[in-house]
């Protein structure tokens, strides 16, 4: 296997020299990051399995399938913005998206100058637990969705950024926008991001169905959901640690020194940054080094 590797990247190089866009690549590219891997995990190193699969496996995959993090990024922004718009034009927008009940405990929690209280409401770890146990419920939504040609992704998408948009103008409108910034983002910089790093996982699963390459459709599909279930495994501990921000610290934010809740929320925004935007070029660049040329 070793000595054929060496034939298939000289045959990967001709190809990328003289054919640069050609499918020839992209499945040539593929079998040589295949092959690599199984004659690197031959090898009999002391490495713990787990931490090979977060710090080398996923960053390499997450590398591979890298402009579905820029199609779901793309279309976060711009749902988003389609949440925004429509609460300013629509008086009513927010309360068919979020309902009468919270907007209007919202609003009592804005004159009795906490904006962020409902945060407050329940235990420590009830809230950990029921807020981790629902924000793992939309991930794996986003992600299986994906299915269906990547349609259900979208729609699970929509719905969340809409709502996102719309929650942060209406604060705006309100005139206390930077209080709930504070609040909010100090779990949702890890909940947020990690939502669009599953949607992107759903886009690479309906893509897998809707562009099979030079695999048949079946090959395709079960390449497509190992590597993209791996992606969504990896945004697991970030959708935790946001669960436990949510239910531990932020219901302090309102307290807390401005400069803290800036910095948890830089800190942890920097944290997820590095390892999905980052880090997979890190590895890639590190990997490709190592590759033996003839």
């Amino acid at each position: 296997m070793a000595s054929l590797y060496i034939h298939l990247i000289n045959d990967l190089s001709y190809a990328q020299t003289y054919y640069p866009k050609s499918k020839t690549v992209t499945y040539l590219n593929y079998l040589a990051s295949q092959i690599y891997q199984k004659i690197y995990k031959t090898k009999r190193v002391e490495k713990n399995r787990i931490l090979e699969f977060f710090s080398t496996e996923v960053p390499l995959i997450v590398y591979e399938y890298r402009r579905y993090l820029v199609y779901a990024f793309v279309l976060f922004f711009s749902c988003v913005g389609i949440g925004v718009v429509s609460a300013r034009y629509d008086l009513d927008f927010v309360r068919l998206i979020l309902g009468d009940y919270y907007v209007n405990m919202t609003l009592e929690n804005i004159k009795d100058g906490n904006p962020v209280a409902v945060y407050k409401s329940g235990s420590n770890w009830g809230g950990f637990i029921a807020i981790t146990m629902n924000n793992l419920y939309v991930g794996a939504r986003c992600f299986i969705y994906g299915i269906f040609l990547g349609i259900g992704t979208f729609y699970v998408l929509l719905q969340n950024c809409i709502m996102l948009g719309s929650f942060q103008y209406f604060f705006y409108q309100q005139g206390v926008f930077w209080e709930s910034v504070r609040g909010i983002w100090i779990h949702g910089s890890m909940e947020i991001f990690a939502i669009v790093i599953e949607s992107a996982a759903g886009f690479i699963l309906g893509a897998s169905i809707l562009f099979p390459k030079t695999y048949s459709r079946l090959n395709s599909f079960k390449i497509g959901f190992k590597n993209s279930l791996k992606i969504f495994l990896s945004t697991l501990p970030f959708t935790i640690a946001a669960g436990f921000l949510e239910g531990f610290i932020t219901r302090y934010s309102f307290e807390m020194p401005h400069w803290l809740s800036i910095f948890i929320i830089l800190s942890t925004l920097s944290i997820i940054s590095f390892y999905y935007l980052i880090y997979p070029f890190i590895v890639h660049k590190k990997i490709t080094e190592h590759v033996p040329t003839v």
